[in-house]
């Protein structure tokens, strides 16, 4: 399944229990699609221009069990929507210095945003306030994660680095050395113990849990083509998104390219999610193209992931293209309630 958006496509985000999914374009717009499992064309459902004329719509994401859709913008704005009608419910304009480009839901009254001169925020949704705030990085948030059991947010920089940031210590806990491998992406695997960084030179960097000042290791079997999203598919496989259109399947300690699995098109891929079922993968590209991939079809013939343990997370486990460095539960929530009261 497929769908012409009619502009280039920021980010996407699939409703948390519905085949619904939010696509937020260059123009501004937000455009919602319902689709099936009969692979019948995805119905639009509305398009409103969530933010100002030629100021993009950079990030989206479903809040409040998927009542509601939350955008950033170009314009320094951070939006909400209701997933209904599609008419606004809050705005906090000038939410940031610079334009907003990463959302993501932390707990039920949080979410955290980062913007392009590389300042996180993160915000109370209860009363419209900024409740941390931290500039550590020198150049645009590429990603953000969030380490639920240990309320710690990752966040990776055009600056070249990672950087952690305690939500229960309110301070930066420690920000890597620079990589000239600029990371673009990142992930949590291996039951919390590592972290996954896709890089514009297209070398994924593997780093331990909380050591990370340097890498440990660094995988660059990918061609040198940059690995501009990566989505994990479980503890010991993920999904990378490059430049070239290509979608692959790759394994993690040991690391391994398993095989392409798509070619949304020649140009990069600017976005990649799960369905709530994970029955579908959705992929957005310059080609101004939506596509919806069946899993089932994307995985045949290579059966189920071996369950992680604790000697397949050691770093001596390196796949052919795997080099080691010179030093030694993701949440993915649905915000219940998340705008309650507003």
């Amino acid at each position: 399944m497929e769908v012409n958006l009619g502009n280039l496509p920021f980010d996407l985000d699939f409703h948390p229990w519905s085949y619904l999914v939010a696509t937020g374009l260059v123009s501004g717009d937000l455009q919602l699609y319902r689709f099936g499992g009969d692979n019948s064309q995805p119905q639009r459902l509305f398009e409103i221009r969530a933010h100002k004329d030629d100021d993009s719509c950079r990030a989206v994401r479903f809040i409040n069990g998927g009542q509601a859709i939350m955008t950033g913008s170009s314009d320094k704005s951070i939006l909400v929507s209701n997933v209904e009608t599609g008419a606004e419910i809050a705005r906090l304009t000038d939410a940031h210095g610079a334009a907003v480009n990463r959302l993501v839901g932390l707990d039920e009254t949080l979410i955290a945003s980062g913007d392009d001169n590389g300042s996180i925020k993160v915000w109370d949704i209860r009363t419209n306030t900024c409740c941390y705030s931290y500039h550590t990085h020198e150049d645009y948030i590429s990603d953000i994660s969030f380490a639920l059991d240990s309320k710690e947010l990752l966040a990776t920089s055009g600056d070249g680095t990672l950087s952690s940031y305690s939500l229960k210590k309110r301070r930066v806990i420690v920000k890597s050395e620079f990589s000239e491998d600029e990371p673009l992406s990142l992930v949590i695997m291996k039951n919390g113990r590592k972290v996954i960084c896709g890089t514009q030179n297209g070398v994924l960097l593997l780093y331990s849990w909380g050591q990370f000042t340097d890498h440990s290791d660094r995988f660059t079997g990918l061609e040198n083509k940059s690995i501009d999203k990566l989505l994990k598919l479980d503890e010991n496989r993920l999904i990378t998104g490059s430049e070239n259109g290509l979608i692959s399947l790759i394994g993690i300690l040991p690391n391994r390219i398993i095989r392409p699995i798509a070619e949304h098109s020649d140009y990069p891929v600017e976005g990649l999610a799960f369905s709530y079922d994970r029955k579908y993968l959705g992929s957005i590209s310059h080609d101004q193209m939506l596509k919806l991939w069946s899993m089932d079809d994307l995985l045949e013939g290579l059966g189920h992931d071996a369950p992680d343990t604790n000697e397949m997370d050691a770093d001596t486990l390196e796949g052919p293209n795997s080099q080691m460095g010179n030093k030694g539960e993701v949440s993915n929530i649905s915000s219940h309630s998340f705008f309650a009261g507003l």
